[in-house]
């Protein structure tokens, strides 16, 4: 009987159950990764990411003369992943300036740097404009009120600003950012006179307009309302439409293409602005949520009223399940298949540190290796400390090799802090 094969859709592209019966990703025996790097780890792969990325750019080049690309690095923060996409002709979306070191390690020129935030520090703003960043997306008049102060006006420091749209996608509330009450943004009623008092800053080029309406999108119907929203405000040369596009976390998850997103956004610009504007996207989750997955070792399985399978992290590298509610598959990485329903849990004081409910795995034992799939977005950009955990490296794996990227946290992480 022929091995169950991962689901393509989910899993890392290329990723296969191999002449062992184990998960191969990015050509590596997922079994052999863990006895060398051990877990918990993420394991990135790296082909993934860049057929990812390019098929991307291609989706856009068919629709547009004038685009732009720019990954949103609030998605999976990490000098590597920032690097690949610069290679493949991304810029980067930064919201502080711990993230804009981050993209800088990664060689990403800062001139295709963009700053986001709507709490913006003086720091912030000040690295971001002392380094010659390309644009700062504004949120808020003292955004513009510092700005006028740090920019000496040698030289046009170019922003958009956000404007909240007041539409809201059918996506979970907390990745809901465009709608009529949010913390992000220009409202309809306050953004005019938030762009006169930008075009009177001499020291500034307000090159367009900005809206993100929210992250995990499958209906792309609200860009064309929210860009018709933005009608009213004037006409200007580039729009950026943030982000948004959906990522498969399960089997049953069938996000639109990348052909049809693009096509959906320049449609959009076009219908509602006509020829000649510059179109500009954000994307994160849907370049690297399915290139990553997560390992973990089973270090008990318990059964009460339910079985409990834990292991030996949980929401210290993957907070999701706990903030959203989200959704993922597991298997066992050398036994996939199902059988034995049970709740695979973390290692945390916590009753809610359930990475998935009812998961579905083949006789679940103690020591077995635990892979979940689709864990490059907001996993290791999430990751934290809780009960004394130490984050996981970042590992690499591309035609049977594999490297390490970020290492995984010592004792000595932990406590380099305390004075």
């Amino acid at each position: 009987m022929a091995e169950a094969q991962p689901p393509q859709n989910v899993y890392p592209i290329g990723s296969r159950i191999n002449e062992l019966g184990r998960l191969e990703v990015g050509g590596c025996d997922v079994v052999e990764l863990a006895r060398e790097f051990g877990t918990p780890s993420y394991i990135v792969s790296e082909d993934d990411m860049r057929a990812r990325a390019q098929g991307l750019q291609a989706a856009f080049a068919e629709q547009s003369d004038d685009f732009e690309l720019i990954f949103a690095s609030k998605a999976f923060p990490c000098a590597a992943v920032c690097a690949l996409f610069a290679e493949e002709g991304f810029g980067c979306d930064v919201a502080s300036a711990g993230e804009l070191a981050i993209a800088l390690a990664g060689g990403v020129p800062a001139a295709r740097i963009q700053m986001h935030g709507n709490a913006k520090s003086e720091l912030d703003l000040e690295r971001a404009v002392n380094l010659g960043i390309g644009a700062i997306v504004v949120d808020n008049l003292r955004d513009l009120d510092r700005l006028e102060r740090l920019v000496d006006g040698s030289a046009k420091q170019k922003i958009y600003l956000r404007i909240a749209p007041g539409v809201s996608p059918d996506t979970h509330p907390a990745i809901s950012t465009g709608g009529p009450n949010t913390k992000f943004g220009f409202d309809l009623e306050h953004a005019p006179a938030a762009i006169a008092r930008a075009q009177a800053i001499d020291s500034l080029e307000l090159a367009g307009l900005h809206f993100h309406i929210g992250s995990q999108i499958f209906d792309l119907s609200p860009f064309e309302g929210a860009l018709q929203t933005l009608a009213s405000l004037g006409d200007f040369k580039a729009y950026n439409l943030g982000g948004g596009l959906a990522a498969a976390y399960t089997a049953q998850d069938h996000p639109p293409s990348y052909p049809e997103y693009a096509a959906a956004k320049a449609g959009a610009l076009a219908s509602v602005f006509g020829p000649g504007h510059k179109l500009l996207d954000e994307p994160g989750r849907a370049l690297v949520a399915n290139g990553c997955v997560t390992l973990y070792s089973v270090e008990s399985v318990k059964r009460n009223v339910d079985t409990y399978v834990a292991v030996d992290g949980g929401m210290s590298d993957n907070l999701r399940p706990m903030l959203y509610g989200s959704r993922y598959e597991a298997q066992i990485a050398d036994r996939f298949g199902g059988g034995t329903a049970c709740h695979l849990v973390g290692k945390h004081c916590e009753s809610g540190d359930i990475l998935i409910r009812d998961a579905d795995l083949n006789q679940p034992a103690a020591g077995d290796l635990v892979v979940v799939p689709a864990t490059g977005a907001y996993g290791h950009a999430m990751a934290n400390n809780y009960n004394g955990a130490l984050r996981p490296p970042v590992i690499f794996a591309s035609n049977g090799d594999a490297r390490v990227v970020v290492r995984r946290e010592s004792d000595d992480d932990l406590l380099v802090r305390d004075v």
